[in-house]
């Protein structure tokens, strides 16, 4: 497949290292449009940039469509969700543009002009080889933003926080999807985000998953603006969003083989301390929401995910052509 119209291709001496940058977008288009501006402006391009415009009824595709960075631009008929976004466009990097590593970020993040960089430049100096690399994301204002803090591996042992030093950073043990570089091959071993999450939870299953045995790092010289409305965690105030919470949260800990059972407890035991607090906050108003949600997670698990984007047959069978490779791993 030819490369998106006025791309740049972004390598190290050797050819190696094709980075594809992947935003998902829905109803965000002035947001998209200083995103892709910042994309542009990197001082190490990515090779290319899919972009998935998640059914939106404003004009984000049109600028998806018209920026003059010439991405390829997958429009979904129907809204799957951050998740079902993210399972299309990062199978869509790895399947019709070959990436080496998958950038992945929302329409609401805007790098600084040496983002990419920093994480390439601590792919170089680590010692080992890594899996996933986080960004630092900040408010508009300049302090690190609640909503993604990267997790530090709680039982990294001396040697990991050494070889995680030396790359610039901290072992980590998820991520957010505000600016994550993903390693395409252990993607095609491991597998897509789970698109049925739709929101909240994929990220850090997903993460979760690459890094059971993998190594992370957080790297706090990139650094993306994370342009949401408020400086909060996104379950200050959940309202009806609160459902997917527990339903996601519940699935990524007893679904999935991403977490050992110590890491099962814990994050556990955090996740229903974390309920607890919000419902109190709340007066019981998210009791019924959160109740239909851990439901709903112990009656069933998440659909497949080409399934779930069965409306879009292209976006479909890039998924399951990585889904058959992760099983034949």
């Amino acid at each position: 497949m030819s490369e998106p119209r006025n791309s740049v291709i972004s390598r190290d001496s050797q050819g190696h290292r094709r980075v594809i940058a992947v935003v998902v977008t829905y109803n965000r288009e002035q947001l998209l449009h200083q995103c892709l501006d910042a994309i542009a402006a990197q001082t190490t391009p990515p090779a290319g940039v899919v972009i998935v415009d998640n059914a939106s009824t404003d004009r984000s595709g049109h600028v998806a469509d018209e920026h003059p960075l010439g991405a390829d631009v997958l429009h979904l008929r129907r809204n799957v969700g951050g998740a079902g976004g993210f399972a299309a466009g990062i199978a869509r990097a790895l399947v019709r543009h070959d990436a080496d590593w998958v950038w992945v970020m929302d329409d609401d993040t805007v790098p600084r002009p040496d983002a990419l960089a920093a994480l390439l430049s601590a792919i170089e100096a680590s010692p080992v080889r890594l899996s996933v690399l986080s960004s630092r994301a900040v408010w508009t204002d300049g302090r690190e933003h609640p909503m993604n803090r990267s997790r530090t591996r709680w039982n990294a042992r001396q040697q990991e926080r050494a070889d995680a030093a030396a790359a610039g950073g901290r072992p980590i043990r998820t991520a957010s999807y505000v600016s994550v570089l993903l390693r395409g091959e252990d993607v095609r071993r491991l597998g897509l985000p789970l698109a049925d999450y739709f929101i909240w939870s994929d990220d850090f299953e997903h993460t979760g998953r690459l890094l059971r045995r993998g190594r992370g790092v957080h790297v706090p010289t990139s650094v993306v603006e994370h342009r949401t409305a408020t400086f909060a965690n996104a379950q200050k105030s959940p309202g009806s969003r609160f459902y997917f919470d527990v339903r996601n949260r519940v699935w990524a800990l007893l679904r999935t083989s991403s977490f050992s059972l110590p890491e099962k407890a814990m994050y556990g035991s955090a996740s229903v301390l974390g309920w607890v607090k919000r419902l109190l906050r709340h007066r019981g108003d998210l009791l019924g929401v959160g109740l239909r949600g851990l439901g709903d997670a112990l009656r069933r698990g998440p659909r497949p995910s080409a399934d779930v984007l069965s409306a879009d047959g292209d976006a479909a069978a890039d998924v399951r052509r990585i889904e058959r490779e992760a099983g034949r791993s």
